[in-house]
């Protein structure tokens, strides 16, 4: 994963001097990068990475296909794009706290709710450019972590347990649809198998579908290991 830098605008088509504007020049004046970002946002919701095309994408908004490369350079940009967008973070209400823990939470919280709101985020993410909101992000988090106590040589491998716990929990949960008619037969195989798997037939594994308490009392358990009380 690589920092994500400024489009290079050279690969841009440019128009010759004393071009006259054709209906082309018009349609890419009604476009923005931001109208282009909201409906790539909108595709990718709605078909999932394989969906986004330049075609498909211009299509929604209206526009040909060529006018939108005078705003990005390539479909591998509008992913860039698409996917910092979504991982905006503004912070709790009322700024930064000295409660570090909390102040964790409420990040890592905030981001897998956006990515579960955004499904083909979570994938994506480790296969992009790193851009600007999820550098902010992870400069956040470091800071917190660092002020937490977290020594300097342990502050990346303390920011990618982290990583990996929310990007893995999204995943799954994403990726979870079985039905709780579904959870409860499993649940009953396994009770069949309660000599072979004694512990997670008590536990009724099977059948726990708190999602969000889960990822909560995970996240509170990898702090302790972090940072011990």
């Amino acid at each position: 994963m690589a920092a994500k830098g400024g489009g290079a605008q050279g690969k841009r088509p440019r128009r010759q001097a004393g071009s006259v504007p054709s209906m082309q020049q018009g349609s890419e004046r009604a476009l923005s990068i931001e109208r282009i970002v909201a409906t790539a946002v909108e595709l990718l919701d709605a078909e999932g990475v394989d969906g986004l095309t330049m075609r498909r994408l211009a299509d929604r908004l209206g526009a040909g296909a060529m006018s939108l490369y005078w705003h990005v350079d390539n479909k591998e940009e509008v992913f860039d794009l698409a996917l910092d967008s979504v991982l905006e973070y503004r912070g709790p209400q009322g700024g930064e706290t000295a409660d570090w823990r909390g102040a964790i939470f409420h990040m890592l919280e905030d981001w897998r709710a956006g990515m579960l709101r955004h499904p083909w985020s979570a994938s994506l993410l480790p296969r992009r450019a790193l851009g600007p909101n999820i550098l902010s992000r992870l400069e956040l988090l470091g800071r917190i972590l660092y002020g937490a106590g977290v020594a300097e040589a342990d502050l990346n491998g303390a920011i990618w347990s982290l990583w990996n716990y929310v990007i893995g929990a999204t995943i799954t949960r994403a990726n979870f649809d079985l039905s709780d008619a579904d959870m409860a037969a499993a649940q009953q195989r396994l009770a069949h198998l309660s000599e072979k798997y004694p512990t997670i037939e008590r536990a009724r594994l099977l059948l726990d579908n708190d999602w969000d308490g889960a990822f909560r009392k995970g996240l509170d358990f990898l702090l302790d290991g972090l940072v011990p009380k």
